[in-house]
């Protein structure tokens, strides 16, 4: 197969570009990466030199491609399928480049610094608050940009929507939404519902029992006690 994506399912940035992969219905392979795993790490080190997941390879074009913002834009330049990530309009796209490095941001990197202060032995609370307090200002700059019904730059669903479904799932589950941020939820909601969205967290849920914040998962997320 042309497109290869080396991932992890648990990874939210590595669901922000299998959403985008399956929007467009675009055939790939899958291999997964388990850092953890002597064989496994240096075989992705060697297409990922930084270690950094994911990353995509693409045979046909004899090319690998890296930051989840650049693989989506290659992919609606190259492999389009039947989807359209990039708005054509120059002002509309660069909206959408604007939210998708707000979500990156200003949502997923505050929710990994939560969970990476969870995770290890010296993890210090005071960076935990701090990031849960940057998470709450990002979510009001959100409620802000919303328009009822809408995606989060209008009527089209974009590379924006793509970063915010991952971001926003596990950010949810560390600070959750309060009654002054209906729109938000609901936007929630709609990405929740959202089919490419919705397949992304089904083949995650085998390994959601690895989510240091597991507990807080949506009921039908969350693991049995005989899964850990």
């Amino acid at each position: 197969m042309t497109l290869v994506l080396h991932q992890h399912p648990l990874a939210s940035f590595c669901h922000k570009v299998l959403i985008a992969l399956y929007e467009g219905g675009t055939p790939f392979e899958r291999v997964l990466v388990d850092l953890g795993d002597q064989a496994s790490r240096t075989a992705f080190l060697a297409v990922s030199p930084l270690g950094k997941m994911p990353a995509l390879e693409d045979k046909g074009r004899g090319r690998t491609v890296f930051e989840t913002s650049i693989i989506i834009e290659y992919l609606d330049r190259y492999h389009p399928g039947g989807a359209r990530l990039i708005p054509g309009d120059f002002d509309a796209a660069l909206d959408a480049r604007l939210w998708d490095r707000f979500f990156d941001l200003y949502v997923q990197e505050p929710m990994q610094q939560i969970v990476s202060e969870r995770m290890r032995a010296d993890g210090s609370e005071a960076r935990a608050e701090e990031a849960r307090q940057a998470l709450k200002r990002a979510y009001a700059v959100i409620e802000d940009k919303l328009a009822a019904g809408g995606w989060i730059t209008g009527e089209n669903f974009t590379m924006a929507d793509c970063a915010a479904a991952p971001g926003l799932f596990y950010a949810e589950t560390l600070v959750p939404y309060g009654s002054d941020l209906p729109k938000l939820a609901a936007y929630h909601q709609r990405l929740m519902q959202r089919p490419s969205v919705a397949r992304v967290l089904e083949e995650a849920m085998p390994y959601f029992k690895y989510y240091p914040y597991k507990e807080n998962l949506p009921a039908r997320f969350r693991p049995t006690d005989t899964e850990g």
